[in-house]
Order: C-alpha cells, then structure tokens, then sequence
C-alpha cells in the first residue's frame, strides 16, 4: 500500500509517501512541503497548493491519499485556511480516482505514538523511528504528513474489516425481511396472508 499523507496549510502543505503493510516494516518514498506566500491572493495559493500536490502525485502514484481532518479552532482565519488547502488535497486525489480518507490528528497521535494527546516533537520522534530515518522530518508539517500515511496504513485494514461486516449485516437484514414467494404480506399485519377458498355445508 502506497499512501499520500497531506498535512493541510495555505503557508505550509506537509506532504509525505509511505509505502509498506500493516504489521511489516514501512518504508518512506518522499517527503516535503507545499508553500505559498503569505501575502499573494488566496486564489494564486490555492492553485499553487494544487499544482504542488499534482507533481507528488504525478512522481509517486500513490493507491491512497490521507488527509488531516479539520477542526474548528479559536483562530477562524487559520481554520479557514487550512480547510480550503484540504479541499484542494481530495479535489486532486478525487479527479485522479484516488480513495481519500480522513483522519484526525488524535487518531493520528493514537496510531504512531499510542497517546491521542501526544506532542508534536513526539509524533516526530516516533515518526522518525517508525521510518528508520537519520533525524526527524523539518518542519513539523512534513514530520505530520508522514505520520498520516502512516496511521492511514495500520487503520486501514481494520476499517476495510468493519464495513464488510456492516454490509454484510444490511445485505442479510434485508434478506431476513422478505417474504417467501407465494405469501403476500399486507402493511400492518401481524401474520401472513394466504388466500382460501370457503365452501359451504354439502347440499
């Protein structure tokens, strides 16, 4: 599984690919950031986020594309910001067919470091030795892009688990409610109607 994990920003877009299965040793293929001066146009930026992370889909390819879901925070400004850069990230990956999940930065805290609450120089200590790298990703917004990947590849397979088993459950809900062929049921009744034929007493 090869996945591109995308940390939102209009200044700073972390991006990151990782590559490898849940259980086994992963393997980073990039890292780097997508940024925009602070002072240019909001259009211009977006564009400019959008043509960055075509080239990293372009160079890698990846099967699946990670995003940081967006929370609502004190700063409306920076929130708006870095939900429009979102957009950007699973407007690319949508036009090019590429499944997009999103996780929140606790569940990615969770998945690398085992604590939902985690700092950010812990996600890149983690995050550096979950890669077997020299040193830890800089700056942080890279360091963020990797560990979505990452969290993306160990979740993946048991969220795959837990919708085939809820469709599985519909699938068999829906058989469990229909009648058999020949029975007819009426709205509101309790039992199945058959039709009968009622004879009087013999002549």
């Amino acid at each position: 599984m090869r996945v591109l994990g995308v940390d939102p920003g209009l200044t700073r877009c972390g991006v990151g690919v990782v590559e490898g299965v849940a259980g086994r040793p992963l393997t980073m293929l990039g890292v780097g950031v997508v940024r925009t001066p602070s002072d240019a146009e909001l259009g211009d930026r977006l564009v400019a986020i959008e043509r960055g992370i075509e080239q990293w889909l372009d160079e890698h390819s990846p099967g699946y594309v990670a995003v940081e879901r967006v929370f609502a925070q004190h700063n409306v400004r920076t929130v708006m910001g870095t939900a429009q850069a979102s957009a950007v990230a699973m407007l690319c990956a949508a036009r090019r067919g590429i499944p997009v999940a999103l996780h929140t930065p606790s569940e990615v805290k969770a998945a690398v470091t085992g604590s939902g609450r985690a700092e950010k120089a812990q996600v890149g200590a983690m995050v550096t030795r979950l890669l077997r790298l020299d040193a830890p990703p800089r700056p942080a917004d890279a360091a963020d892009a990797l560990a979505l990947a990452i969290c993306h590849i160990w979740r993946a397979p048991a969220q795959n688990r837990l919708q085939q088993a809820v469709a599985a459950h519909r699938t068999s809900g829906a058989s469990r409610i229909q009648p058999p062929p020949g029975i007819s049921r009426t709205p509101g009744a309790s039992t199945p109607r058959t039709s009968r034929t009622l004879k009087g007493p013999a002549a």
